[in-house]
């Protein structure tokens, strides 16, 4: 059996040669989104800004705007005439020993080369007694330099400088720097299609009767629908396939000739009604099957490539909910955002983080283990984790209770508690 690390490095290379020579990046068909729609699609040009950032020179404060020439020495005296805001700029003649009003990011006059922070004036001593319509006068506290409180004209961002690149997958903070330099659509890589189905004659779909207490629902296909819902992609799903040799190569042929990727779920492993590994080496190969993981063994890596223009990805899951989600997270998801052009930097971080183990756990050595725990942190403030009894991976409502996986070496045996173990928090504790 391959281990996890060398599956996860299998599929990052099969997929830089895909995202190069397969299906290019540079010939992939764009799309344009509205701004507000674009979060987490994968931006397929540079974007420049139109203009300086800022625009002009402003005030970092509220205070004086001052005139070149001034004196600047504490106890110096300047004349204020006039005054500045945001928005409404001044635009009166200044000499020097002059200056304005000014309130933070409006413009500095051109005039001015310097802004007096108010708190380093008389102005709180004189306020309650000056008429604005008129000159009047402050002094200086303390001495001032030349540029101080000035955000110079494009000191930020200069025109037609560069601010995202592309294969940058757009944030929410992505999209405030964009709204800011008043850019309201994006070209991105129009997203991947993705087929999803499940396979298994006790199937039944949610939202239809149970009507033989050999059935079950099917609850993969929602899980991977949730679980990829972040990611920019198109689902197409294929429904529940029924154990049969033919009926699953129909629906696996159809799903290669309409999409990008085919996840599945179930019949994958070698039970005589597990038809799907048939079926694709029939219509395309298996890269990689088995994998030292515990739960997730027999996951599937291959391709769809009989009569198409370009090889259709694929994985295949194993049928029990745990290993669903854990394949998804190791392998699926990470490959898909490769797939849809993220740049590496930008593709979602798993995080791994040391915690102190609460309770014994049994472990048997030969493979990698996600073992469902509750990650929490002590009064101090240290991480420590608690692994649920009884890891069977048809265990539903202990996955739903888990907020982490303690994650085992696959040369790692049993683990005493207040050990120290890795543990990886789902992604939606902190998303």
């Amino acid at each position: 059996m391959i281990t996890m690390e060398e599956l996860q490095f299998a599929i990052k290379q099969r997929i830089d040669d895909y995202n190069n020579n397969d299906f290019s990046l540079k010939n992939r068909v764009i799309a344009t989104f509205d701004l507000l729609e674009s979060c987490n699609q994968i931006l397929s040009q540079d974007i420049a800004s139109p203009f300086d950032v800022p625009r002009q020179n402003v005030s970092a404060m509220d205070g004086y705007a001052i005139n070149r020439g001034s004196k600047l020495a504490k106890d110096s005296v300047i004349e204020i005439i006039g005054e500045s805001q945001a928005g409404s700029a001044y635009t009166g003649k200044m000499v020097a020993g002059q200056g304005v009003r000014i309130f933070t990011g409006a413009v500095v006059p051109d005039s001015c080369d310097t802004v007096i922070m108010q708190e380093n004036t008389n102005f709180s001593e004189i306020r309650d007694t000056l008429d604005k319509s008129q000159p009047y006068s402050i002094i200086l506290k303390q001495a001032a330099q030349i540029d101080d409180n000035i955000r110079k004209q494009g000191e930020e961002i200069e025109s037609g400088e560069a601010v995202l690149l592309a294969g940058k997958r757009l944030n929410p903070t992505d999209i405030s720097l964009l709204a800011n330099l008043g850019i309201s659509q994006v070209k991105v890589f129009e997203p991947l299609t993705v087929g999803i189905l499940a396979t298994g004659d006790e199937l039944v779909a949610i939202g239809n009767e149970l009507t033989s207490l050999a059935q079950i629902y099917n609850s993969n296909t929602p899980t991977l629908k949730s679980l990829l819902s972040n990611l920019p992609i198109n689902i197409r799903d294929y429904g529940i396939i029924p154990d049969n040799l033919d009926q699953t190569m129909t629906a696996v042929n159809e799903a290669m000739h309409d999409c990008d990727v085919l996840i599945s779920t179930a019949g994958v492993s070698v039970g005589d009604y597990d038809f799907l590994t048939t079926v694709i080496d029939t219509l395309g190969q298996i890269n990689h099957y088995k994998v030292a993981m515990k739960p997730g063994k027999p996951f599937v890596f291959g391709e769809l490539n009989k009569g198409i223009d370009k090889p259709v990805l694929y994985f295949g899951l194993p049928g029990n909910p745990l290993s669903t989600v854990v394949g998804a997270l190791q392998f699926v998801i990470p490959a898909l955002w490769q797939m849809s052009g993220a740049l590496l930097v930008e593709q979602p971080i798993q995080l791994n983080l040391k915690a102190a183990l609460i309770n014994n756990i049994k472990k048997s050595v030969g493979r990698k283990d996600f073992q469902r725990g509750f990650l929490s942190q002590n009064e101090a403030g240290d991480y420590q984790v608690e692994c649920f009894s009884g890891q069977q991976s048809h265990r539903i409502k202990q996955l739903s209770r888990a907020n982490c996986f303690v994650v085992l070496d696959k040369d790692s045996g049993n683990v005493s508690a207040n050990s120290m173990v890795t543990v990886q928090p789902f992604p939606w504790l902190y998303t």
